[in-house]
């Protein structure tokens, strides 16, 4: 629902790509993918920068792009944001990254695919070559949650090569806080009712016919174990890193599970080399988040601040839940920074 009527519409066009990378995955997941890409009103894209939206958990790209009832979605939201001047013209890519296991986090994995490769190697030559936009310089990621998370990791692993501007909502980082102080209990508490077999849990689940919260959340560990730890042995290659009867954490799966968190990753110089490359680097988080993803983000902004890092970080009074509203300051940054 557009907030203003009077704001010139830009357009949303549906692509589709026929990915090499993804192909052959262990969840048996489709390698051709959409992708929606967003171009402003009186604009092809030619000369313009190029924002990738990496969406959360359960979702894919397109989900942005669809109608949204009491809220803007967000191509509603770039046309208020570029005809009021607040931000300059950008095209943006909004990518279907969704899963069987019900998500993404953004890099490759042996279970759930080649994603990081898919994003880098293949829908963002894609995207350009169609509409002239981005390349060297001009390329900026954000995203909410898993799709934070991912803009971070991104921006850790590229910074300056792929990327030059990035912003994370609410990303998953400090995961102590996150899963091993948070979800894991939960999940084995939820697989008691299929007989502790992750596979009985998942075909369940699958089987339907209505998925509860619980089995969401059950889900999304399960989803996260298959990409920063995957077996390819496994059913749809998911391990837990604890012991399925005590709860207690396996240390040699829970180290691959560390490698990945963006706290872990920030102590390493190559890393915070190819932060300070970005033109600007955004971290925001509710000061109530429910997944206690605010504490990893504080630890994350001090050790930035001391490696004198730029970033800008904000906290602002919300939960984890319905912060699209924090685009409205995140898209201007980036867009200007990349202009």
């Amino acid at each position: 629902m557009r907030k203003d009527h009077s704001a010139p519409e830009g357009v949303a066009h549906t692509l589709w790509i026929d990915s090499r990378s993804l192909e052959g995955n262990l969840l048996g997941d489709p390698s051709r993918r959409r992708v929606d890409v967003y171009v402003p009103a009186g604009h092809d894209g030619r000369g313009l920068p190029l924002l990738v939206d990496l969406v959360g958990y359960t979702a894919g790209g397109p989900a942005h792009t669809n109608w949204k009832n009491y809220g803007e979605n967000v191509p509603e939201r770039l046309d208020r944001l570029i005809s009021t001047g607040a931000m300059p013209p950008a095209v943006v890519a909004f990518p279907d990254c969704f899963t069987r296991l019900g998500g993404n986090q953004y890099v490759d994995s042996a279970a759930i695919g080649a994603w990081e490769t898919f994003l880098i190697h293949e829908m963002l030559p894609f995207v350009e070559e169609r509409f002239r936009c981005g390349g060297d310089g001009r390329r900026g990621v954000f995203g909410k949650s898993s799709g934070g998370y991912g803009s971070l990791v991104h921006a850790l692993r590229h910074g300056g090569s792929v990327w030059s501007a990035a912003a994370s909502h609410s990303g998953d980082v400090g995961f102590e806080f996150l899963y091993h102080l948070g979800e894991f209990a939960g999940a084995l508490r939820h697989l008691v009712d299929h007989g502790m077999s992750i596979e009985a849990f998942i075909r369940k689940f699958e089987a339907g016919p209505k998925a509860k919260d619980a089995d969401w959340h059950t889900m999304m560990i399960l989803a996260q174990a298959a990409t920063f730890d995957p077996d390819p042995s496994q059913f749809y290659g998911v391990r837990l890193p604890v012991d399925l009867h005590t709860g207690e954490i396996i240390e040699e799966r829970w180290s691959n599970w560390l490698r990945w968190d963006p706290l872990r990753m920030a102590d390493d110089a190559k890393y915070l080399d190819n932060l300070r490359r970005l033109k600007v680097l955004y971290v925001d988080c509710g000061d109530i988040d429910q997944y206690n993803m605010v504490y990893g983000s504080r630890i994350l902004h001090r050790k930035l601040e001391a490696a004198g890092v730029p970033h800008i970080y904000e906290e602002f009074h919300d939960n984890h839940s319905s912060v699209d509203y924090r685009m409205d300051t995140s898209l201007p940054l980036l867009a200007k920074a990349l202009a």
